[in-house]
This record gives C-alpha cells, structure tokens and sequence, in this order.
C-alpha cells in the first residue's frame, strides 16, 4: 500500500482536527471526498468504469466469457478478479512492488463479490452443468491517494451496471449435441441487476475516532482499519480488518455501524449518476483522457 512519510507535528494536527470533526481538508469524519464516475470508458470491454475518488483513480473493465461451471455449483456463472497496479499510480509499485498488494486486493474482492448474495450467479447460467458466463474483472489502479478498496468496489459497481451480455440460444443439431449461438444484435443483450452489489467501506482509527475516505496523511496516523461491505439495505455482507494496531470492542461496534449507515446512504445517489449516465447514450460528455 502506498504511504507518505508525516512529521509528529502534523499527526498532532491532524489528530486533534479529527477529535473536533474537522479534518484538514474540511470534512467531517464520516465524509467522502469529491467523486467523478465515468461508464462505457473502454470500448473492447462488455462494461467498463472509471472512478476519481480525491486524487485516487481507479478504472475497471468487465469481460464476459464462455466456460465450464464450477462442479460445486453447477447452476452458477462466477467471476474472476485481476487487479493491477500501475507504477505510475506510486513510485512504490515499481518493479514487483504492487504484485503482493494486486494479490490482496483481488482475494479481498473475491470473498465480497463472487456469493449469490451479491450478483444474481444463476443468471449467467447457460446450460447447467456445462456452460455458463464468466465475468473476467480486471481492476487498473491509475491514481494512488488512499482508500482504494472504497474506489474499487464503487468502480466495479458501476461497470457490472454497465456490462451487457450478448443473449445465448441454444440449438440441437442432427445428432442432438448442442450449438451455442450469440445474438450479433447489440440491444438484444442481458443486463445484470446490481441493486444488491455491495459497497466497500473502510474506516481508519485515528485517535480516539475513526474517519472514512482517510488520505494517505490519515492513513499514517491510523493504527488499524476495518473494511466493512455494505448493500442497499446496510446489510453487512463481510468485513475485514487490516493494519498492525488491534481495535477493542466497542471501537469495532462503533465502526460497523458508521459503516453501515455510511455504505446504506452511499447507494441511492450512486444508482441515481449511473441511471442519468445512462439515459444519455452517446450525448454523455467525456472527461479526462479517456475524453
């Protein structure tokens, strides 16, 4: 994970701002820095997204293939997660410097995502037991200045919302094997529903106080972290705690709750860009380089 190096005068700074709900950017504790969410961004995808999130950017592509359910759930369509840190995204993944936090990031991914829970997986079943769709995510970190699982999980929402699956007819020939046929038809496509794709959260303690959306000058004051996923609902789908510091109890019901109020108020406004977004085809104005 990139970090930046804090001077003890600046972690005094910042931590008694964070006791007075006043952070150096002028947010309050439980505030988002300012977002920008792109879809359709990379055209050889079935549904792609870009997100800034502060200065952290991050962009996802989704591709969806033909392959072999798994034998434990022979009904089910999966995902699979890649995730890529680019070197111009911090000096640190130079070199093999981002393989091990790819690896994280992807396992973390993994356990949130791919569950029934999360993405309807009976719905890219094709033919039980032997071919269903499998949605290759691949996860491109541009921009590093903190709180990537946040970034992440909202960029991959909103390429899932994006995604467009070509419609599957199944046909019998002569000998009565099966033949998979693709609609060449653009508008004749599957769309997935994401209403109850989850969120990522991830609350930082700083102090006596925890903050969401922390920067990297948050980040090196924070001891530890709980990543919590959260649906429409604020059902809590998974949690996870990262950072060398250990949280009591009452700190990490105070944090599951934040976050579950946090994530809950996080999904309306975020359906609401992708469905406008969507409603403007091509009318939709690009930002960026990706313009």
């Amino acid at each position: 994970m990139a970090t930046v190096q804090v001077s003890e005068a600046e972690k005094v700074y910042i931590l008694h701002g964070i006791r007075d709900d006043l952070r150096v950017d002028g947010r309050g504790c439980e505030d988002y820095r300012h977002m920008e969410i792109e879809t359709d961004v990379v055209s050889n995808t079935d549904g792609s997204a870009k997100v800034t999130l502060g200065h952290t950017a991050v962009l996802v592509g989704i591709k969806a293939d033909i392959g072999k359910p798994r034998p434990l759930v022979p009904n089910e369509g999966y995902l699979e997660f890649f995730v890529d840190c680019s070197a111009n995204a911090t000096p640190e993944f130079e070199g093999r410097g981002g393989e091990e936090l790819g690896t994280e990031l992807s396992n973390t991914l993994y356990k949130v995502f791919n569950n029934k829970h999360s993405v309807d997986l009976k719905s890219l079943c094709i033919c039980p037991g032997e071919h269903c769709w499998v949605l290759y995510v691949d996860v491109l970190l541009l921009q590093c200045d903190g709180n990537l699982y946040d970034a992440i999980s909202i960029a991959i929402k909103a390429a899932l919302f994006n995604t467009k699956i070509p419609r599957v007819r199944i046909s019998t020939d002569e000998e009565g094997g099966k033949e998979i046929e693709l609609s060449d038809d653009p508008y004749d496509c599957m769309r997935l529903n994401v209403e109850n794709v989850p969120c990522i959260v991830t609350l930082c303690k700083v102090g006596h106080r925890h903050v969401v959306d922390a920067t990297l000058q948050e980040k090196a004051c924070s001891v530890a972290s709980l990543i919590i996923s959260v649906t429409h609902k604020g059902t809590v789908t998974c949690t996870r705690k990262v950072g060398g510091g250990s949280l009591d109890s009452e700190s990490i019901f105070e944090m599951t709750e934040a976050g579950k109020r946090v994530g809950k108020a996080l999904h309306a406004p975020l359906m609401n860009v992708l469905q406008q977004e969507e409603h403007l085809g091509k009318k939709k104005q690009k930002v960026g380089f990706l313009g």
